[in-house]
């Protein structure tokens, strides 16, 4: 009986999928808990084809972390240092410049900087890193600070989300990423990071930024002390605020690096674990464009074959990423545009290098424009 009820609702989700109709967290429960994965694979490949088609994304990226000091103590980090720990640092603003020359030099179109809290920097500290950055390369968009940044921001300045994003905008920021998320519900958010800024705040600053006209990102961190239904939730609570406000571009499923954190007796995620999470992940954002597999932390063989399970983008060059490399990840700390095109045809898919807003990057030599949306080129 119970065989013939499964088998019911898989029927029933099929048609949604194929309808392009939502599919309820109810439902969203049962394909995380119930279906094998190469049919979450074939749902997800259906939506996935459906809004990019045969293209898979990357693009031509740096990252700056401009500091690992840090207020907080989450259990899940391991960038994270004290003031005077040994591993602690903090850019200079010739540092900085020189991050930038570096972008300019490798034509990157894009510059990731997220990082600690660092307790005894101002706000005007933090708004120079981007006023830098954009005075010594006003091309280069500025994908910069979490929510949680942006809470911390408020809280030293008194201010409303909505101030301190006109003031970054202001200097130069282009776009937010979408850390900090971690997992939404409360219960877990109090074991993995419990005095960081919480779900209300990580949406109320999305929404602010939304509201500005600033696109962002979404995340979850999956594979530590969470469950099923934690990570149905959290799908669902995103695609929420994205039917509000839209302003969303993709999302970032973040497989968790236990080796030197305080939650290092957890098994790293599986690759079983990795694509179902993605696949799941495509099925229940029916109102987001992409979803990325980001290689960094998937690994490049599972960021792979992600392409086949929902995913659509494997991020981009991402050098001197240091946060997940602290966690243990056992990447590269770079990827050449070569090694992603080989990537991207050997999973049959077509690469398409684009800028933060996904609009096609166009390069002529050593200098590169932007064209139209990609997703006006893929007929979407």
């Amino acid at each position: 009986m119970a065989n013939t009820s499964s088998n019911t609702m898989l029927e029933q989700i099929k048609e949604k999928v194929q309808a392009g109709e939502r599919v309820s967290v109810e439902e969203g429960l049962f394909l995380e808990q119930e279906v094998d994965l190469l049919t979450l694979g074939e749902l997800a490949n259906q939506i996935r084809e459906r809004k990019n088609g045969n293209f898979a994304y990357y693009n031509t990226n740096i990252h700056l972390n401009p500091t690992n000091v840090c207020v907080y103590r989450c259990d899940f980090c391991a960038f994270r240092a004290d003031l005077r720990d040994e591993k602690a640092y903090t850019f200079t603003d010739d540092m900085i410049r020189e991050r930038v020359e570096e972008a300019r030099a490798t034509g990157a179109t894009e510059i990731h900087v997220v990082g600690g809290l660092h307790h005894q920097k101002k706000f005007d500290w933090y708004l120079d890193v981007v006023r830098i950055m954009h005075e010594t390369y006003p091309d280069l968009h500025i994908k910069a600070w979490t929510p949680v940044e942006i809470y911390w921001f408020s809280f030293m300045t008194k201010k409303p989300y909505r101030w301190v994003l006109e003031q970054m905008m202001e200097v130069g920021l282009g776009s937010m990423p979408g850390g900090g998320a971690e997992i939404f519900d409360p219960e877990v958010r109090a074991k993995i990071c419990e005095h960081k800024a919480d779900a209300k705040n990580w949406f109320e600053v999305h929404e602010a930024a939304h509201d500005l006209g600033l696109r962002s990102n979404a995340t979850m961190l999956y594979g530590h002390v969470e469950e099923a239904r934690h990570r149905i939730d959290h799908l669902n609570q995103l695609r929420t605020l994205q039917d509000k406000t839209g302003g969303f571009q993709t999302f970032i499923p973040l497989a968790f690096h236990p080796d030197n954190t305080r939650l290092s007796h957890i098994p790293k995620p599986t690759g079983l674990m990795d694509l179902r999470t993605v696949a799941v992940s495509r099925i229940m954002l029916d109102n987001f464009d992409h979803v990325k597999a980001y290689w960094i932390m998937l690994g490049e063989k599972i960021a792979q074959t992600a392409l086949s399970f929902g995913a659509d983008d494997l991020d981009g060059t991402v050098v001197h990423e240091l946060i997940y490399h602290d966690a243990g990840a056992k990447t590269p700390e770079g990827l050449t545009v070569e090694q992603l095109h080989r990537l991207i045809r050997e999973a049959g898919r077509e690469p398409v290098e684009r800028d933060t807003l996904y609009r096609r990057v166009i390069r002529d030599g050593a200098s590169w424009s932007v064209g139209e949306s990609v997703m006006t080129a893929a007929g979407c």
